[in-house]
């Protein structure tokens, strides 16, 4: 038996797992908040290694003989000797919609950026954010010469700070400036960024190690939050997640970057030596939120309480929860819709019902965008506290078509960095193959059927979309 450990740098803290390599199973655990607000944008990364630090405390590590990393995507921009220019951008940084916006224009539109790195531009990329440092802060940008994501420059600095500096295939995937379908930088992209040209870290293959420290501690490769929870979860093909934060996004597993002509996907690569698309919406239980509000209820609880007083279609009341404008379909500068009112609608169950429909109804939307791409979904794993309400277990299998999973709560990113820290070392060892990650134990889950309310299901959807396309037709088309 071997020893490994996984550590996530999240907005607000750092979490730490430390695993048996054969099975997965989490034998110690570690927990610190990060000494900074967790809503900032800018960030020093030295609290990142604070937070770090006070994770591993108490002889946590003892005994391990590998760490992966996992952390959210960013950009910590360096300069020629490996000094921070600036803090680090994070978060939901939304300084750079505008900096986006130019850099669609700038390559000839949405379908120019799918075709080059199956991504186009947003806020939180950091091609965005070099845009935004070139327009706003010059004197910054001039002094550029390195570009790395947090978890890059975790990696580097658990290895010392060596001249490699490294990423893997799921990070660079995030970047804006690299291709998950060519497998390949595009330098140009980060000169029409930036304004000049920048060393970008050396892509790793999932299980190829970034290096040994000195006291030999195998580093893995190490990857974005996002690739190292599908890793964690255990994802195959046809599994997909669906992420109920305010906004949502569906992502799944498929054996290579689905063709999008409308720029819809955000192509992903995973962890694993596959690829993650991603469909995003800029509204998920930002809808529930508000209807409870509405209804004057004292949370989501009481909310999902409500709704399943009411029937499926909720007496033909229908909500379109594009309250944000949204992202799939692409309508920006829309407002949210509530049709079907009639007498016998006009019930505070019927518009609590309606609101859990309509924010899963908009997931389903993203979802068949990734189906009608040729990636095939059989299973759905549901995140988010969302996750865990009654009425989204009840509706979700009937409108995704499918079975639904519900995993307990655990570090799911810590654990799929461990993973891949177990991978790197088997590897190393001649005990792993690289084609594959070590078979760890399943999460824990509640599992539910879609069973006979499938047709259900169906009609729920069908008065969906009607009202949909009365009201923005053809938004799928475009």
């Amino acid at each position: 038996m071997g020893i490994v450990a996984g550590l996530d740098s999240s907005s607000d803290s750092t979490r730490i797992v430390v695993c048996d390599t054969d099975t997965g199973a989490v034998l110690r655990q570690g927990h610190a908040p990060h000494p900074v607000d967790p809503k900032a944008t800018d960030v020093d990364p030295q609290a990142w290694l604070l937070s770090l630090g006070e994770a591993a405390a108490g002889g946590l590590l003892e005994g391990v003989q590998a760490i992966g990393v996992s952390a959210r995507h960013g950009l910590v921009p360096l300069d020629a000797q490996g000094g921070l220019v600036r803090p680090a951008m994070v978060g939901n940084d939304k300084r750079a919609q505008v900096a986006a916006a130019d850099l669609v224009e700038a390559l000839g539109g949405r379908q120019a950026w799918a075709d080059a790195v199956g991504t186009v531009p947003q806020s939180g990329l950091p091609v965005a954010k070099l845009r935004w440092l070139a327009r706003s802060e010059p004197e910054h940008a001039q002094r550029v010469a390195m570009v790395l994501q947090p978890h890059d420059w975790l990696v580097w600095q658990l290895l010392g700070r060596p001249a490699r500096r490294t990423t893997d295939r799921g990070a660079a995937s995030a970047t804006g400036y690299w291709s998950a379908r060519s497998g390949a930088y595009r330098p140009d992209l980060v000169e029409l960024a930036l304004g000049h040209q920048a060393v970008l870290p050396e892509v790793l293959g999932p299980a190829e190690a970034a290096g040994t420290t000195p006291e030999g501690l195998l580093i893995s490769a190490g990857t974005g939050e996002t690739m190292a929870a599908a890793l964690g979860l255990g994802l195959g093909t046809g599994d997909a997640v669906v992420s109920l934060g305010a906004s949502g996004s569906v992502m799944a597993v498929h054996h290579e970057v689905p063709a999008d002509p409308n720029g819809m996907i955000t192509a992903f690569a995973d962890a694993a030596g596959m690829h993650l698309p991603v469909v995003h919406t800029s509204n998920a239980v930002r809808a529930l939120r508000g209807t409870a509000e509405m209804l004057g209820l004292d949370g989501l609880d009481e909310l999902s309480a409500l709704a399943l007083k009411s029937t499926p279609g909720a007496s033909g009341l229908v909500l379109l929860p594009y309250l944000e404008g949204e992202r799939t379909p692409a309508l920006p500068h829309t407002a949210g819709t509530l049709a079907g009112l009639r007498r016998e609608s006009m019930k505070p169950e019927h518009l609590a019902r309606a609101s859990f429909e309509g924010m899963l109804c908009s997931l389903a939307d993203a979802m068949d965008v990734l189906r009608g791409r040729g990636v095939e979904v059989r299973r759905v794993f549901l995140l988010g506290a969302a996750a865990g309400l009654p009425a989204v277990q009840a509706m979700a299998p009937m409108l995704f078509g499918a079975q639904v999973v519900v995993p307990q709560p655990a570090d799911y990113a810590a654990l799929g960095a461990a993973r891949q820290a177990a991978w790197a070392l088997g590897v190393s060892q001649g005990t792993l193959s690289p084609s594959a990650p070590p078979a760890w134990q399943g999460a824990a889950a509640q599992v539910f059927e879609p069973g006979e309310e499938l047709a259900v299901g169906q009609a729920v959807r069908q008065q969906y979309t009607a009202t949909r396309e009365q009201i923005h037709p053809g938004a799928f088309s475009s």
